[in-house]
């Protein structure tokens, strides 16, 4: 879209601001530890006055982008978006890719803000803009890397108010690990678990840890990353080896990257995040794995309401997400935003009289 653009959906003012949210507790998984979000706060504003909300989520151990360059380059992109209509988004998203490649959750944070801000003006939910197939998710909730006990404390607590699918962090040490599975697995009898290694194992070693959890009748319904984001032939092995479905979360940033995998038979499922693809790069990727028949799975990195109603607003527009991981606003301290959904448990209903992703600021 040309500048000058005096449509009422050019954007006027792109701007950004730190977003921080403490925990309730430590966060841990194998690469590393935070007990804070450190997140950007994203505004787009439009000629008509219509402002949208978006929300760059960094976390350093898994993606390299911290809270500054996050910041840096929303603000850097200004020149980009500025002056273009809204109503391109698609073409917009591909102008930021070309700029800012390696900065994938600022450009997921502009993204948001736009499509917000797009959808408020025409008063369209996001959930049916992206194709209104449903308008509730149910998510699993996730335990970190902690000991056994404490693990399986808070598994007991997690099922005794609904959760039906515990996500458990593992990928250090093989016979720990296969401690806290069992620990949690004997506290929540009733609940699946999905085992997420965060690129924390050696191919053989992801073998030998559902083997042994097989051993003592525990079968995980998903084993997510196990090894090393670019060890394909590694992640390859474990999914012909487990008997257990296998995502690739880290290995997947890009449409071309699922089709990489899908045609390696490197995995069975592929977890999609906001932070890691964008809005746009998201329903790329989910198309290739529908028509590769990969599952898909959504998940996110730590995110407040904000980008979590965005995410819920995509799958249930889209539809047919297996594995729904959008539970970090669980483990915050405070909540700086309403909106966006209804929560019951681990339900998200998302409301059709509300236009764009529904979330606003709480003053």
């Amino acid at each position: 879209m040309p500048r000058g653009n005096s449509a009422p959906t050019s954007i006027v003012k792109l701007e950004a601001e730190p977003l921080d949210i403490p925990l309730i507790e430590p966060f841990a998984i194998a690469t590393g530890r935070v007990t804070s979000a450190r997140n950007v706060l994203v505004r787009v504003t439009l000629a008509d006055g219509t402002v949208g909300l978006g929300e760059a989520a960094p976390f350093p151990p898994s993606g390299g982008e911290t809270q500054e360059t996050a910041l840096a380059a929303v603000r850097g992109m200004a020149p980009l978006v500025e002056g273009y209509d809204a109503a391109g988004w698609r073409p917009l998203a591909k102008r930021l890719l070309a700029s800012f490649e390696h900065q994938e959750t600022a450009r997921a944070g502009v993204e948001m803000a736009v499509l917000d801000a797009l959808t408020r003006v025409w008063n369209t939910p996001l959930f049916q803009f992206c194709g209104g197939v449903e308008s509730r998710v149910v998510s699993d909730i996730t335990i970190p890397i902690e000991g056994p006990a404490h693990m399986a404390e808070l598994a007991e607590r997690y099922a005794s108010d609904g959760a039906t699918t515990l996500k458990l962090k593992v990928g250090t040490d093989l016979d720990d690990d296969i401690d806290r599975v069992l620990a949690v697995a004997e506290a929540a009898p009733d609940c699946d678990l999905i085992l997420d290694g965060n690129q924390g194992y050696q191919p053989i070693d992801a073998v030998d840890l559902i083997a042994s959890l097989a051993d003592e009748e525990v079968y995980p319904i998903l084993f997510e990353q196990p090894v090393h984001r670019h060890d394909l032939e590694g992640l390859r092995f474990v999914t012909e080896r487990v008997g257990a479905p296998v995502a690739a979360d880290e290995s997947v940033h890009t449409a071309a990257d699922a089709l990489r995998v899908a045609r390696m038979g490197a995995a069975n499922v592929v977890n999609i995040k906001l932070m890691k693809s964008g809005l746009v790069e998201a329903m790329e990727i989910a198309a290739v794995c529908r028509a590769a028949h990969l599952d898909l799975m959504i998940g996110a990195m730590i995110e407040s309401r904000l980008a979590i109603a965005a995410a819920a607003h995509l799958v249930a527009g889209m539809g047919g997400f297996r594995y729904v991981d959008l539970d970090t606003p669980m483990l915050l301290a405070s909540d700086p935003f309403s909106g966006g959904y209804a929560q019951d448990g681990f339900i998200y209903t998302l409301d059709p009289s509300q236009p764009g992703h529904g979330v606003s600021v709480e003053e």
